[in-house]
């Protein structure tokens, strides 16, 4: 193994050690450390050159478990920066060390995916992924934990169909290390796209992401709204990088355009305000899943571009949300109004991110949604085959513009707020700002996003009369954004009321009744079966217990000269001699699950190393 300062620097390593630090620390310095170890990974995808820096043997394969080029960079800069202002917001928004613990070996296990090297480490980090974000949910308790279940059956089914893919293309290819053809095609291609499609939320199997997100902490939201959905994005591309490498690129593209129509407009029926982000979480995705469904060099960077801005902005918009939430108590937006008199900077911050997912010019989404308009436009790098992927993504923007219009109206500027509540703690601003400023820097710098995009650098845009360089702040792109505003707005006059008298709670139940209630059913099954595997094994080791410590009445009982009531087993009945019970046999899941996930996480990578 070749051993630098980078190799003893590993990010997700970092990160997983900070999480353990912040249990056992004071809560200040531990979310201090878990703070410091993310910006430690902006540093390192900053300054660590390309190519290959750690490499090693598991289970006697060759693996890459730390691999930058000029897409793990980008991922990793987004990433950490996010991390940054995430574990400050959870600081000043009062979630626990546990939480925040989750939280980290959360984000630990998405930098080490987005890191990866090989399809291997990648399996690994992915399933880490998957039981972590878990436990992020499950930590908070009631509603969540159903929740819990159902995100944990789709993410297992995901990994097993990753699984699948990756152990099929060994079979082809002979070896796990990425190469530029991505997944081998066929079987794996397709195994992969759907074990991938699970995680981005592919219509049809997305139903566990407006279900999921809106239970847990306001503070876990804001990590959960980006982690999984957006690296497991990234990882898509690794599958799928070359434009014309497997069949299945054009449906891809077009799944992409179908996500960005139909999370726009299931976002616009939703009372509940971080059921509506989740739901633009999946018409985000669409954008850069069309991007990398079409593969040229323009659509890649306008999909990698429009990853990295929605690290940003769909963060900023949960974060505040979750202000409001945290502020009122209340989380449908019907039942606000007028708040941007009691919260101004929380108002700022959600315009912030407002006018960034709309693709206001300015913002960092005009630059990232426009080179995916070119990209799918006939009249500019399109080809013909992609002329209704492109309307497919005008509509989705106007049903983003439409949501946000409705948001915003409703929780800030309509009526007159009755609360008199306090606007954002300042750690909470901090974060806020701080998302916000990036949002504006790349929407005004659009320089430094370019040369940050992979791909980007060189690329022209090749406009109708005439050929120049790449500029986001064209004619052509301001009419653009000018007549999606306009339509917009005046769609939104008319429907507003309308609007407002539904409220289809979960539209997965109309839409798609087979996998809403055949996920349901199985997590009802799973749950019930665990609480009855559960009692009888805590039943079986206090009846042992008891029989220990009361021996003669056990001989008794079992002879039958006692009566039943006298041989009923507690927790905490007493020994013969009159001592209570001690024993505690039950821990939460969440616990119980992140013991199993960090003995065998500490086990493998003993293997690796």
């Amino acid at each position: 193994m070749e051993v630098d300062i980078l190799t003893m620097t590993y990010p997700p390593l970092l990160v997983f050690i900070a999480a353990l630090l912040v249990l056992v620390l004071p809560r200040i310095a531990g979310f201090t450390v878990g703070t410091l170890s993310l910006a430690a990974v902006l540093v390192i995808s900053i300054v660590a050159p390309e190519g290959q820096h750690l490499t090693g043997t598991f289970l006697g394969f060759e693996v890459v478990p730390f691999y930058v080029d000029e897409f793990s960079r980008m991922i990793g800069l987004g990433l950490g920066f996010l991390g940054i202002c995430s574990v400050i917001y959870a600081y000043s928004s009062e979630a626990s060390k546990t939480l925040t613990a989750f939280a980290l070996v959360y984000v630990s296990s998405s930098i080490g995916a987005a890191f990866a090297g090989d399809w291997l480490m990648l399996l690994f980090m992915w399933e880490l992924m998957a039981v972590t974000s878990t436990l992020v949910v499950w930590q908070y308790g009631g509603e969540a934990v159903r929740a819990g279940f159902r995100y944990a059956l789709f993410h297992g089914t995901a990994g097993v169909l990753l699984m699948m893919a990756v152990a099929v293309h060994y079979v082809k290819s002979g070896t796990f290390i990425y190469d530029a053809a991505g997944i081998a095609d066929g079987i794996p291609a397709l195994l992969a796209v759907l074990g991938m499609g699970i995680n981005v939320a592919f219509i049809g199997v997305h139903v566990w992401l407006p279900d999921t997100y809106p239970r847990p902490h306001f503070a876990a939201s804001v990590f959960l709204s980006v982690y999984t959905t957006k690296t497991s994005a990234f990882v898509l591309y690794r599958a799928f990088p070359v434009e014309g490498q497997s069949d299945l690129s054009i449906y891809i593209a077009y799944m992409g355009g179908l996500m960005a129509v139909y999370g726009a407009t299931f976002a616009l029926l939703q009372h509940d305000m971080r059921a509506l982000l989740s739901y633009h979480i999946q018409a985000q995705l669409g954008y850069i899943v069309a991007g990398i469904g079409i593969g040229s060099p323009i659509a890649v960077a306008g999909a990698m571009a429009h990853l990295f801005n929605n690290v940003f902005f769909k963060s900023l918009l949960f974060m505040a949300v979750g202000v409001v939430i945290y502020r009122t108590g209340e989380e449908d937006l019907y039942e606000l109004g007028g708040l941007w008199r009691e919260m101004p900077l929380t108002a700022i911050g959600f315009g912030l991110g407002a006018f960034s997912i709309t693709a206001i010019p300015g913002f960092n989404g005009f630059i990232s949604k426009g080179m995916l308009f070119n990209a799918a436009d006939p009249h500019y790098y399109g080809q013909p085959e992609y002329q209704a992927l492109y309307w497919l993504l005008y509509l989705g923007a106007i049903g983003t513009l439409l949501s946000f219009l409705k948001l915003g109206y409703y929780v800030f500027f309509h009526g007159e707020s009755d609360l008199e509540v306090a606007d954002a703690k300042p750690g909470q601003t901090v974060a806020m700002l701080g998302l916000g400023g990036a949002c504006l820097l790349f929407g005004v710098w659009w320089q430094g996003l370019a040369d940050l995009t992979p791909m980007v650098h060189g690329v022209e845009f090749e406009y109708p009369g005439g050929h120049g360089e790449l500029h986001p702040y064209s004619r052509g792109h301001l009419e653009t954004a000018g007549i999606l505003t306009a339509i917009a707005a005046v769609v939104f006059v008319i429907v507003r009321k309308p609007l407002s008298k539904l409220n289809l709670g979960d539209p997965a139940m109309v839409v798609f009744p087979a996998t809403y209630y055949g996920s349901r059913w199985t997590m009802l099954a799973m749950t019930e079966t665990y609480a009855a595997v559960d009692n009888a094994v805590v039943g079986a080791v206090k009846r042992c217990y008891w029989i220990r410590n009361n021996p003669v009445l056990a001989v008794d009982a079992a002879a039958g000269r006692l009566p039943d009531w006298l041989v009923e087993v507690d927790d905490h009945q007493p020994t013969d001699g009159g001592r209570p019970s001690t024993i505690h046999l039950r821990t939460g899941i969440g616990t119980t699950v992140l013991l199993l996930t960090l003995v065998l996480t500490v086990i493998l990578w003993l293997l690796v190393v």
